[in-house]
């Protein structure tokens, strides 16, 4: 499917690293996930064709669009910056060794997309130095954007999918919730959760589970609705990357398993991470 220019937004300028925590690169992201959506909400999802990619995970037309338009944008305010996304990585691919890159899925939650749910985003993280530093995330069906830049705060916007961030109102802030004794709530994956998964949360003394698919899970804890949310099973950094920079610049964490750093970039085992667990709070140790 050819690129509809029209979906772009005006790019006018690329951004320099000195730019990278200004409102303007914020914006410009805002944009760019905002017209990506509006691509995913051009397809007709109950007729739309699908496909298993190699790890048996569903794709479809809608996140090949949504990424050209991405990558086409991120071409112009990021030029020769190296963008990692989910659609045509190939796992044999070797370490370029950038420690500043861009991590980006296009359509994160194409399971709840296929099955008719709103539960699903467009995700675009920067890292800079390995580290989780800008993130935006865009809910088309929701109407919603979430954008995070970490020691700047995170904040949430009413915008309609293609419009630009100065059409969607003033932006909310957005923060954590401290922790309330006897009142611990987890997101839970809706497609992904497992005995491990659900050992950790019972040794949390958690009180409430809620089943929420995508990058959303990072959101609603950003947001205060949710204290914790683990997934102890594989997944990937574009996955994550948007979610954690958002949710670490609203006062969270995201940590490995075991409470260590949680770090992006090329590793054993490519761009996999082998388990997190995302808190509304620093955790101890």
């Amino acid at each position: 499917m050819p690129i509809n220019e029209n979906l772009l937004p005006a790019i006018e300028h690329p951004v320099c690293p000195a730019e990278f925590s200004s409102p303007r690169f914020l914006d410009e992201l805002t944009a760019l996930a905002s017209h990506a959506a509006t691509t995913i909400l051009s397809f007709d999802r109950s007729h739309i064709g699908w496909r298993s990619k190699p790890d048996s995970s569903p794709v479809t037309a809608a996140d090949e669009a949504a990424e050209d338009v991405i990558l086409a944008g991120l071409s112009c305010l990021l030029p020769g910056m190296r963008v990692v996304s989910e659609e045509p990585w190939d796992p044999a691919g070797t370490d370029s060794g950038e420690a500043d890159f861009i991590l980006v899925d296009p359509l994160d939650g194409t399971r709840e997309y296929l099955a008719g749910r709103s539960e699903f985003t467009v995700n675009i993280g920067l890292i800079i130095g390995h580290v989780a530093t800008v993130g935006v995330i865009a809910a088309p069906d929701l109407g919603k954007i979430w954008r995070g830049v970490l020691g700047k705060g995170s904040d949430r916007l009413r915008l309609s999918p293609g419009a630009g961030p100065t059409h969607g109102g003033t932006p909310v802030p957005i923060r954590t919730r401290k922790p309330q004794p006897g009142r611990v709530v987890a997101m839970v994956s809706r497609s992904h959760f497992d005995p491990r998964t659900d050992a950790f949360l019972s040794s949390r003394s958690v009180t409430g589970r809620v089943a929420c698919g995508s990058s959303l899970k990072f959101c609603r804890i950003a947001e205060g609705r949710a204290d914790l949310y683990a997934r102890l099973g594989p997944t990937s950094q574009w996955d994550i990357a948007a979610g954690h920079a958002i949710l670490a610049a609203a006062g969270g964490a995201v940590t490995t398993p075991d409470s260590g750093l949680l770090n992006y970039g090329f590793g054993p085992a490519g761009f996999a991470v082998p388990g997190f667990v995302a808190w509304g709070h620093q955790p101890a140790g």
